[in-house]
């Protein structure tokens, strides 16, 4: 057996179990602890290392982060968020409003981020109204799961794909808006189900008192973040410009301000997760560079699994991405999804919808749920699930058909 196959083994145990048994260890460090091995035992050299690497997809993920973080700290999330908390309306109509909200959000911004800033927001207002706070909660995980599928840059899984077949903002939009607004319909129909009759705290529940301050909001450091986005948006959809370089220009202009400090905004970029993408570039690019990739797509195929065909690709995306998690799901299969136009879309959105079924699909679902815990509130694996698995079989079988209908049209 090769090194390079090993490694690649012993890596995604890792990405399945989330670390190494005995170690404390997560994905990122896993992942570039496969890297090193493979520089140190020279199965590529340094300059074939960094050929493997994509630095626009890292550029984009960089970049997009550095614009959530200057929006976060300057209040945006939670000014919008408490907004339409405090809203005096229904339950089920405050859910759909925020469903729709948290959903616009993630398809424009980096999901996780989302869910940071408004998690303890949305969870500090339902309690000061005596609101149960489980389900929008849950709609803040699920949602940011749904709507993060509609654009190219909703989920760093997204941005890698899109950046590796080279697929168009608008053209994605095609297969990926309807579905992503569908998805969010269902959220709230599940939520609003699930907790019918359920909406207010009992009297013994409700905290006596809620000390959670919520953050001002920086008018002049808001506007500046959203016209630099929308810069962005405007460049990606109408010109042909180099999407991680603009991205990361953007981005870095976040840090030429007066009001915040550099270092703390840079300390809010999640490294983890480029350290993660580095770690697995430098993986697959050894594995595929010692032709077991193709190995790999022979052998399945010899039992009737066609990883090139789309339709399969979708369903092993779906199953795998609640096993080693999305991003390391999708930088596995991508290299079997060049010869078919429908393979990317049909894996971004297979990849974000099925993240949506248990609670450790997602970094979002995981911030979360230690928000919700942090305040006394357990969202258990089955109270996620209930919710996450009819959620997650639905807007798969939607987004299926309307990518397999809309490819015939």
């Amino acid at each position: 057996m090769s090194t390079a196959l090993i490694v690649f083994l012993v890596v995604y145990f890792g990405m399945i179990l989330g670390g190494l048994p005995g170690l404390k260890m997560d994905r990122a460090s896993v992942a570039l602890g496969g890297a090193v091995a493979l520089l140190a035992f020279g199965e590529l050299d340094e300059a074939a290392a960094i050929a493997t690497i994509d630095f626009g997809t890292l550029g984009m993920l960089f970049g997009l982060m550095l614009i959530s973080v200057q929006l976060q700290i300057a209040g945006f999330y939670a000014a919008i968020s408490g907004m339409v908390a405090r809203l005096h309306a229904s339950p089920a109509l405050l859910l759909a409003l925020l469903t729709a909200l948290i959903g616009l959000l993630s398809a424009l911004l980096t999901n996780d981020v989302v869910a940071v800033a408004m998690a303890p927001v949305v969870l500090a207002v339902a309690l000061r109204r005596g609101m149960n706070p489980l389900p929008f909660l849950l709609a803040i995980a699920l949602g940011a799961n749904a709507g993060s599928v509609a654009t190219i840059i909703g989920s760093p899984q997204s941005m890698l794909i899109a950046q590796q077949l080279n697929l168009s903002f608008g053209g994605y939009l095609v297969y990926a808006l309807v579905p992503a607004l569908l998805a969010l319909v269902v959220v709230w129909a599940a939520l609003a189900l699930a907790y019918r009759g359920r909406w207010m705290l009992d009297r013994d529940d409700a905290p006596k008192s809620d000390a959670s301050p919520e953050p001002s909001l920086d008018s002049w450091e808001t506007i500046k973040g959203l016209l630099v986005l929308g810069f962005l948006l405007y460049a990606f959809v109408f010109t042909e410009w180099d999407r991680g370089m603009v991205a990361t220009v953007g981005g870095v202009l976040m840090l030429f301000n007066a009001r915040f400090m550099a270092r703390p905004m840079l300390e809010q970029v999640d490294w983890d997760l480029l350290i993660l993408f580095v770690g697995l570039f430098i993986v697959n690019g050894a594995f595929a560079k010692a032709g077991l990739s193709t190995d790999l797509v022979v052998w399945l195929r010899g039992m009737g699994i066609d990883l090139q065909d789309a339709d399969v690709l979708f369903a092993v995306t779906a199953v795998l991405s609640d096993i080693t998690s999305n991003v390391p799901t999708v930088m596995l299969l991508l290299p079997f999804a060049g010869n078919d136009p429908l393979a990317g879309p049909m894996m971004a959105l297979a990849s974000g919808l099925a993240s949506n079924l248990i609670i450790i699909g997602s970094l979002a679902n995981i911030i979360v749920v230690d928000a919700a815990a942090a305040r006394g509130f357990k969202i258990s694996f089955w109270e996620f699930a209930k919710v996450g698995l009819p959620v997650s079989a639905v807007t798969l079988a939607i987004a299926y058909l309307w990518v397999s209908v809309t490819a015939t049209v």
